[in-house]
Formats: structure tokens, C-alpha cells, sequence
């Protein structure tokens, strides 16, 4: 035993553990991590660990370069005359997919500290494509703001952060939610629709309105 642990000491990556800190992420969630729990996991001392990150810090800034490695956004003069809109999509779905597929990461990434570093490279990057289409800086701002209060506002819907109602009882009278069916006629009416949602059809077609929305903005260029 101690010699194959020792094999496994010698082989051991930054990326294997990098790995098997989003996995723990993902199946116990952000508070679980522990540079104990990982060592565990990885089948070697802790000790160890500390040959290929520093400190806790280290691997988490690790992390969450991993995970926004997936954010590829498009260069603001790689096409000067391509669509703005075709590029906010490009970055949108890159997070949406990065965020589907570990959002337990996400949420550690866009509430830690050096995620926000991290994330503010992103930031940087959208800000200059909206600056390129022409939008004034204060607005370029504003029209970020805004579509990362609907991106990650939606992921929580869809992560069930924010819930509705599954079902509404039949008749009338009380919901059980202290609210009269009489007095929602149009919940009542729209309930096949409203209670169950098509996320992706949902997500493009808010995303359109708010794009569309955002085209109706005073620009320079673009």
C-alpha cells in the first residue's frame, strides 16, 4: 500500500488535483472543499498536495481559471464589422454551457474573491466588443450590468434558486399559498404554460428582447 501510494505521489499534477477539487465541488459542494478531503480523494498525504499548490488560495484561483477557461470571448477588432449582437451571444452561451455543466464551480467562481479576479478579465474583454459596437462607456457598463443580472438570474431559475408552483389545485378556493384562485384568473388560465417552463426556449427569447432592446441604444459606430 505505501508503495503504490507513493506511485501515485510521484505522478501526481496540478491539473489531477485542479480535477478532483471540481469534482468534490460538484458532488458536496464549494464549503466541502479541503485541501484534506482532496488528499483523501486523490488516495495521498496531504503533504503532498502543497508540492503543486502553496496554499488554499492558490487552488482556488487554479479553479477558477479552470472553470472560465470556457469563456471564450471573441476579440473586439477580430471582425470590426461583424454583428455586436452575434458576439454578446458567442459569451453568453460559453458561460451558459460552462455554467450548466458545473454550476456548483460557478457559483464558487462568481462569489469568491479570486473569481472576481478572474471574472473581471472576462469583464474586460465584453466591455471592449461593446465599446467597439459603438456603445459610450457608461452605457458599454450599464449594457454588462444587465446582461449578467439576466444570465445569472436565469441560471438561478433554472438551478430552482427561484421556484414557482409545480401545479395549482382545480376549482376554486384557497391555494394553500393564502391566495383565492379567483384572484389570479390569468395564473390560473396560463397555468399549463407558466408552471412548466422550456428553459432554453425561455432563456433565447428574454435574450433576444433584451438585445434588441439594447440595438435600440444611441451608437457612434457599429
Amino acid at each position: 500500500m505505501a508503495t503504490r501510494r507513493a506511485d501515485r505521489v510521484e505522478g501526481l499534477t496540478r491539473e489531477q488535483i485542479v480535477r478532483t477539487s471540481i469534482t468534490l465541488i460538484e458532488r458536496d459542494g464549494p464549503k466541502s472543499l479541503s485541501m484534506r478531503k482532496i488528499a483523501a480523494e486523490l488516495d495521498v498525504g496531504v503533504m503532498s498536495l502543497y508540492n503543486h499548490v502553496p496554499n488554499k488560495e492558490a487552488l482556488l484561483e487554479a479553479v477558477a481559471e479552470s472553470i472560465l477557461s470556457g469563456l471564450v470571448v471573441p476579440e473586439p477588432d477580430a471582425a470590426p464589422h461583424q454583428d455586436w449582437k452575434r458576439n454578446v451571444r458567442t459569451l453568453v452561451a460559453a458561460f451558459r454551457a460552462t455554467a450548466h455543466r458545473y454550476p456548483r464551480s460557478m457559483y464558487l467562481v462568481l462569489t469568491s474573491r479570486v473569481g472576481q479576479r478572474f471574472g473581471s478579465r472576462t469583464a474586460q474583454r465584453a466591455l471592449a466588443l461593446l465599446e467597439a459596437a459603438g456603445f459610450d462607456t457608461v452605457t458599454s457598463v450599464r449594457a454588462l450590468r444587465a446582461l449578467m443580472s439576466y444570465v445569472i438570474g436565469a441560471q438561478m431559475m433554472e438551478g430552482e434558486a427561484l421556484t414557482m408552483p409545480h401545479a395549482l389545485p382545480t376549482g376554486t378556493g384557497d391555494t394553500g399559498l393564502g391566495v383565492d384562485l379567483e384572484e389570479i384568473p390569468h395564473v390560473v388560465a396560463l397555468a399549463d404554460v407558466l408552471l412548466r417552463p422550456d428553459h432554453d426556449a425561455d432563456f433565447e427569447c428574454g435574450l433576444e428582447m433584451l438585445l434588441s432592446a439594447l440595438d435600440r441604444l444611441p451608437r457612434t459606430a457599429g
